[in-house]
């Protein structure tokens, strides 16, 4: 009929499929984060209080380093399951897969390999 405008937004079938996509997201992320909980309030779960003093000061350190880690991940994970609930706002009100640089669409590839982005790859790209 008339001339094809470009899209302004993702239709509500299209939204219902990255939301979709999301909740996926979000159930794996959310199971990854109590994981890292469990294994930074199971304190010394591989029972190592037989071994002798010198060896238990080297584990004493690995075990605080490895405890740093789980703690940065399980920090990254709850930033990732902020990110993903945001985007189920954007979702909700309709403003989702919009570059909050460019207000154009960002591509649909984009969104399913980075489903909180907010950024289109042009407008990452100006960053650097």
């Amino acid at each position: 009929m008339g001339e094809q405008k470009e899209k302004t937004r993702y239709s509500d079938a299209e939204l219902q499929e990255f939301k979709a996509i999301i909740l996926e997201k979000l159930r794996i992320a959310r199971q990854e984060l109590e994981e890292l909980t469990k294994t930074l309030s199971g304190d010394n779960a591989n029972g190592t209080d037989d071994t002798a003093g010198t060896y238990k000061t080297l584990e004493d350190g690995s075990a605080t380093l490895e405890k740093e880690q789980i703690n940065q991940l399980a920090a990254r994970q709850k930033k990732f399951i902020e990110n993903l609930e945001a985007a189920l706002v954007r979702i909700e009100n309709k403003t989702y897969g919009i570059c909050r640089e460019t207000g154009k669409l960002i591509q649909k590839e984009r969104l399913k390999a980075v489903p909180h982005t907010t950024l289109s790859i042009e407008a990452k790209n100006k960053q650097y």
